[in-house]
């Protein structure tokens, strides 16, 4: 498995990989994503198109989503599926599409178990898992024997549809997982009990998919290296496990990181990049099969020193596959500075599949609809105006310019960006600088005009065929009394560094802003995203194999302010969140003291600090420094001047100036994509 020279700046991740009977062009795997294709068979032409994408982006083995092996094992009513021989058959269009541009295609077995949102649900014993409201039924003997088998069976035949080979899903908390932990396998029979028998339903499930499938089939499992829930395994069983099934027939085996219930993030934008490498690498001496790193590896130059250290064999690239499926292929070429880096933000990709939609990605609305989403030549170039280099206005710029037309970008500001500059300064998101270095790229490459600077009115956008205003908001002031105290200060003001907060702050707005307001002013010194080891001690992550389930107690940093986060709607703060990153905030701000409290009135300043009346009862909250960060409006001054001067191009809203609510910079960059795709 030692890689060959390379005339590619990352020799490691562009040498081949020889399985045996099989070779990989390369060490990027693209990780399983379920993108809400898999689920309807009339679906699959577009997931087609969007696997094709990723393959011909230079991907060396690409893996599904996730296909249940059985009517138990969906991961939702009527979801995907591979268990009758009419369903192999569409199939064979996502493994055609895939092998014509030199991928290989493997199909996820994935047994949900007990997080199956559906009444018939299975799992080793009776235990209702926290985020599902059904509780499983335990298998029998005959049932679980019953389970093994619809694996096996619908591993051959997703190698009658052509795919080369199937990843085993064993981890995340899923069917699998929740035998081989004592957390929910609570059975003293063959199948639970000490760690042996936990293990012998994983292990007999690659055994048996191994002799339906024949010695040239690539079987990956994925196992779990850190659960990080309480009671689940050790690490010298985990050991053992990766052994049985490299014994079983695996050909690589895959990390999996914490289950859907942990408590630990594991692949938000604020985790560490490459924060859960050192757990495969200190798997790899143990097994002779291929190792694979997961979670937050997002750029080339992250993946080759994992590679090249030794840590793994190779690396799994799901969702920043999503915001380029040209990754490899540019970095192949040293085309780092060209990649649409994914922020891990969550907001389009798994946040849409837990609603039901289908996932696709903030920086790159096209994820998931390549077939309609598409910027092609335009017919007729057009002039076009763009006022405002904000992420909305970066988008339609580049897209327009992309397809031909001839676009102007205006900027009042010395830099592009907008309020993006100010969320990478949010700890955690130190990553969305990443979006700005690409946008700017790509007004290069793409012949966008940009004027920085230039604080563009009706006489600059005269003789356009078509005007943009991506011109963003203007924050939203409080009225109570005192609040024109200098103590009363805009987010702006903050993140801008105008003004020093006090050591006693309250931020009144616990929206999005407010949450990362608070995030900024508790921090003292470099955040620990920036930081593996200071993160891991923070969220109590062990990666030395002492604690059962990879967990240790948490050792949370203390706060650089006492900070009192205040809304005036009733109800817990931060409920609008993101799903699946919003409990990470409200964590985070537990974890720093701070004060959170809904159904606030706030009666005034005064001496000794803010007044306020919470849950009936006033009280003064002893504060240095208010910060309002009460919502946003959008700026729109230019519309109404170019309305005044009578201006003929049409004129078009988009981003914050058109719905500022929550600076929703998923619908800004879709919107200003979309758009432009239609110019």
């Amino acid at each position: 498995m030692t890689p060959t020279a390379s005339a590619t700046p990352y020799p490691h991740l562009f040498a081949p990989l020889d399985l045996g009977f099989t070779t990989l062009r390369n060490r990027v795997l693209m990780g399983s994503m379920h993108t809400g294709l898999e689920d309807r068979a009339r679906d699959f032409p577009k997931l087609a198109a969007y696997l094709a994408e990723r393959a011909a982006g230079g991907a060396g083995l690409i893996v599904t989503g996730g296909f249940a092996p059985n009517v138990e094992g969906w991961l939702k009513p009527f979801g995907g599926k591979l268990s009758w021989p009419w369903e192999t058959r569409p199939h064979r269009q996502l493994t055609r599409a895939v092998h014509e541009h030199g991928a290989r295609l493997c199909l996820q077995l994935l047994h949900a178990g007990r997080y199956g949102y559906h009444p018939l649900q299975v799992a080793p014993s009776k235990v209702k898992a926290p985020i599902n409201p059904f509780t499983p039924r335990e298998l029998s003997a005959r049932g679980i024997e019953r389970q093994i088998r619809a694996f096996a069976s619908a591993a051959a035949r997703a190698r009658d549809a052509g795919y080369d080979g199937v990843e085993v899903m064993g981890s995340e908390g899923y069917l699998i997982n929740q035998f081989t932990a004592p957390r929910t396998n609570r059975r003293q029979d063959a199948w639970g009990g000490d760690a042996q028998r936990r293990m012998r339903f994983a292990v007999e499930i690659v055994r048996r998919v191994r002799e339906a499938c024949g010695p040239d089939f690539i079987l990956i499992y994925r196992l779990s290296l850190l659960d990080l829930v309480e009671d689940g395994n050790a690490w010298d069983e985990i050991l053992e496990q990766a052994r049985a099934v490299e014994a079983a027939g695996a050909t690589i085996i895959n990390s999996g990181i914490g289950w859907h219930e942990a408590r630990v993030p594991t692949i938000a934008t604020s985790v560490p990049r490459a924060a859960f490498a050192g757990i495969t690498a200190r798997l790899r001496p143990h097994v002779s099969v291929p190792v694979v790193a997961v979670n937050r590896i997002n750029m080339p130059e992250v993946a080759e020193r994992i590679l090249a250290s030794g840590q793994a064999d190779l690396v799994s690239l799901a969702r920043p596959l999503l915001a380029d499926p040209e990754w490899p292929n540019k970095a192949r070429a040293g085309r780092t500075h060209a990649i649409n880096t994914c922020i891990a933000c969550n907001q389009a990709c798994l946040d849409h599949i837990f609603v039901g939609k289908v996932a696709s990605c903030l920086v790159n609305p096209r994820a998931g609809h390549e077939t309609e989403l598409r910027y092609v030549p335009a017919a007729t170039p057009r002039r076009i105006a763009v006022v405002g280099a904000g992420p909305a206005g970066l988008a339609c710029a580049t897209v327009a310019a992309q397809r031909g037309h001839r676009v102007t970008l205006f900027e009042a500001a010395p830099r592009i960006g907008g309020q993006f500059n100010l969320a990478a300064r949010i700890p955690g998101k130190e990553e969305f600088v990443e979006t700005l270095r690409y946008f700017g790229h790509r007004i290069g490459e793409t012949g966008v005009e940009l004027r920085l600077g230039t604080l563009a009115g009706p006489d600059e956008l005269a003789g356009y065929d078509e005007i943009v205003l991506a011109t963003g908001i203007v924050p939203r002031r409080v009225d109570f009394p005192g609040a024109d105290d200098p103590r009363v200060v805009g987010y702006l003001d903050i993140l801008e560094g105008r003004v020093q907060a006090g050591p006693r702050v309250a931020v009144i707005g616990a929206g999005g802003i407010g949450f990362d307001v608070a995030e900024f002013l508790v921090q003292k010194g470099p955040s620990p995203t920036l930081d593996p080891g200071r993160w891991h001690a923070e969220w109590g992550v062990d990666l030395a194999g002492s604690g059962r389930g990879g967990l240790v107690p948490a050792r949370p940093e203390p706060p650089a302010r006492e900070v009192w986060l205040l809304q005036r709607s009733p109800g817990r703060p931060g409920a609008r969140l993101g799903k699946t990153t919003g409990w990470i905030h409200r964590a985070t701000l537990k974890a720093k003291q701070v004060r959170m409290h809904g159904g606030v009135e706030y009666l005034g300043m005064e001496a000794g600090g803010l007044r306020v009346r919470i849950e009936g009862a006033e009280q003064v909250l002893p504060v240095d420094t208010v910060v309002v960060c009460a919502g946003q409006e959008p700026r729109r001054d230019l519309y109404a001047q170019l309305q005044q001067a009578g201006v003929a191009a049409p004129v078009h809203l988009i981003g914050g100036a058109d719905v500022a609510a929550e600076l929703d910079a998923k619908r800004a960059i879709a919107q200003g994509s979309r758009l432009a795709a239609g110019f």
